[in-house]
């Protein structure tokens, strides 16, 4: 990872509420490890997704907001197996135009400087938790298994689970 990469740049179809209500972006295909060494998140708008759970509302390639990285978790959704979600502990609303440069890939790595982002006088608010924003609570094995093998490095099917009730 080059040193200056302290932010994870996501160009997501999701509203600002909803990334809130989530307690953060998900469903990335993500490097978690490189993640992990992060600060910051910022959400850029992609405004012509036309998925079913593409609410937002900014204009295309602007970041409209930025978090504080609190954790690198699996994704919520059982379905998203091999995804993470990029929870924050703090945000604040960005209106910045022309941040996401077009490229292919919807995650990037760099910095605040480079996307021309400077943090002085932005209020950041925490993020309070709520069940609909927990990751911890319900992981399926698939999420468990992803989240250990990024953890300790290893592929997830060398990861045994055994629940006893």
């Amino acid at each position: 990872m080059d040193r200056n990469e302290d932010t994870v740049v996501v160009f997501t179809g999701k509203s600002f509420e909803k990334i809130l209500r989530e307690g953060g972006s998900q469903a990335w295909k993500l490097d978690p490890s490189r993640a992990r060494k992060c600060e910051w998140l910022v959400c850029t708008q992609n405004a012509r997704n036309y998925e079913d759970y593409a609410d937002g509302v900014a204009d295309h390639g602007s970041a409209f907001l930025i978090g504080r990285i609190l954790r690198i978790s699996p994704a919520t959704d059982p379905g998203d197996a091999d995804r993470w979600l990029i929870e924050v502990g703090e945000y604040a609303r960005l209106d910045q135009s022309h941040v996401w440069g077009g490229e292919r890939n919807p995650v990037r790595y760099t910095n605040l400087a480079t996307l021309g982002i400077d943090l002085e006088g932005v209020e950041f608010q925490r993020l309070e938790r709520t069940a609909t924003a927990a990751p911890s609570a319900g992981l399926t094995i698939a999420q468990a298994k992803a989240g250990l093998a990024a953890t300790y490095g290893v592929p997830a099917d060398s990861i045994e689970i055994v629940i006893r009730g």
